[in-house]
C-alpha cells in the first residue's frame, strides 16, 4: 500500500504535468489567434498605429497619404468617411477598425454584412496612449507599444521644459472645412489638447463640445496671440479660404496674433483633426511656435 506521502508526491505531479500541458494549449491558441487575425484599418489614423506596433492589416484606406511600405498592396477599402462595407466583408476581417468622430459613417450596409466595428478614441494624446497600450496587449506586441508611448512621453516633457516659468499665450484653433468656412477648436479637440500640452491658453473651451461654431465679436474679444489653422482635408483649398476670409474681415487684422505675424497653418501628415503617432512632432512643433524663444 502507497504511502500518503507518495500518494502526495504523485498528485503534484500529476497537477504540474496538467499545468504545463494546459498553459502549452493555451500558448498554441493565442498563436493560432494572432496568426488568423485579419484587421482592417478604416482610417490614416489607425493605420500609422498598425504600422507602430508592426500588425498586419488586409484591408487599408483609400487615402492620399503616403501608406506604410509593409501596406503597400493591401486592398483599399473606401475613404475613412465612406468605407465599402462590400470591400471590407471581400477581406474576410477578424476585427474593423475605425475612430469613435466617424462612427456615423458605419451605417446599415455593415449590418447587412454583418461587419461590427471597433471604435478607437483619438481625441486626446492620452486617449491615443491609451488605445496604443491596449492594442499592444491585444496583439502582443507590448514591447513596440511602450517605445511609441515613450516617444510621446519624452516630446510631452520637453515642450513642459519649454514653457515652464513662462505667461501662457492666448492661442486660437480653428479648423477649416473645405467649401464651408472653419470651425472653432476647444480645448476638447486633439489640437486643442495640443495646445494644452505646450503649454498654451485654448481661448475656447468646453466641457464636452470639441468644436463651435465661430463668433466673430467672441475671438475679436478673446484676443489670441496665436491663431492655428487645420488645414487636413483638401489644404489647398482650405488654406486659400483662410487667407480670403482673413483678408475680408477686417477684425482679423486687430488681433494681435495677425499684427504680430503669429499666425501658423496645420497639416497633414504632422497634424489632423485625430490624434495620431505623429503627435509627438505636432507636439514639438506646436511647442515651437508657442514659445518661439525658448
Amino acid at each position: 500500500m502507497k504511502s500518503p506521502r507518495k500518494k502526495a508526491l504523485i498528485v503534484i505531479v500529476i497537477i504540474l504535468v496538467v499545468g504545463i500541458i494546459g498553459g502549452l494549449f493555451a500558448q498554441h491558441q493565442l498563436a493560432k489567434q494572432k496568426r488568423q487575425s485579419r484587421i482592417v484599418a478604416t482610417t490614416y489614423a489607425v493605420v500609422q498605429i498598425a504600422d507602430k506596433l508592426k500588425l498586419p492589416l488586409v484591408g487599408v484606406p483609400t487615402t492620399a497619404n503616403k501608406m506604410p511600405a509593409r501596406y503597400k498592396n493591401v486592398t483599399r477599402v473606401g475613404s475613412p468617411m465612406n468605407p465599402s462595407a462590400e470591400k471590407i466583408a471581400s477581406v474576410h476581417p477578424t476585427a474593423v477598425y475605425s475612430v469613435t468622430t466617424l462612427k456615423d459613417q458605419f451605417g446599415k450596409s455593415f449590418k447587412q454584412q454583418h461587419i461590427k466595428p471597433y471604435f478607437l478614441n483619438l481625441d486626446s494624446v492620452a486617449q491615443l496612449q491609451s488605445t496604443v497600450t491596449q492594442m499592444g496587449n491585444k496583439y502582443d506586441r507590448q514591447t513596440e507599444a511602450k517605445q511609441a508611448n515613450d516617444t510621446i512621453n519624452q516630446a510631452i516633457k520637453r515642450a513642459k521644459n519649454r514653457a515652464k516659468g513662462q505667461t501662457k499665450p492666448r492661442v486660437l484653433v480653428l479648423m477649416g472645412l473645405p467649401g464651408a468656412g472653419y470651425m472653432v477648436c476647444t480645448n476638447q479637440s486633439y489640437v486643442g489638447d495640443l495646445v494644452r500640452l505646450a503649454g498654451g491658453q485654448n481661448v475656447f473651451t468646453s466641457k464636452n463640445q470639441a468644436y463651435m461654431q465661430p463668433n466673430d465679436e467672441a475671438i475679436r474679444n478673446a484676443k489670441p496671440q496665436v491663431i492655428l489653422r487645420l488645414e487636413h482635408a483638401m489644404p489647398e483649398m482650405v488654406t486659400s479660404q483662410f487667407n480670403s476670409t482673413f483678408k475680408s474681415q477686417s477684425f482679423w487684422a486687430d488681433t494681435p496674433a495677425v499684427k504680430a505675424k503669429r499666425v501658423y497653418d496645420l497639416q497633414e501628415p504632422n497634424f489632423d483633426a485625430t490624434a495620431n503617432m505623429r503627435a509627438a512632432t505636432a507636439l514639438k512643433q506646436v511647442s515651437k511656435w508657442l514659445y518661439p524663444g525658448s
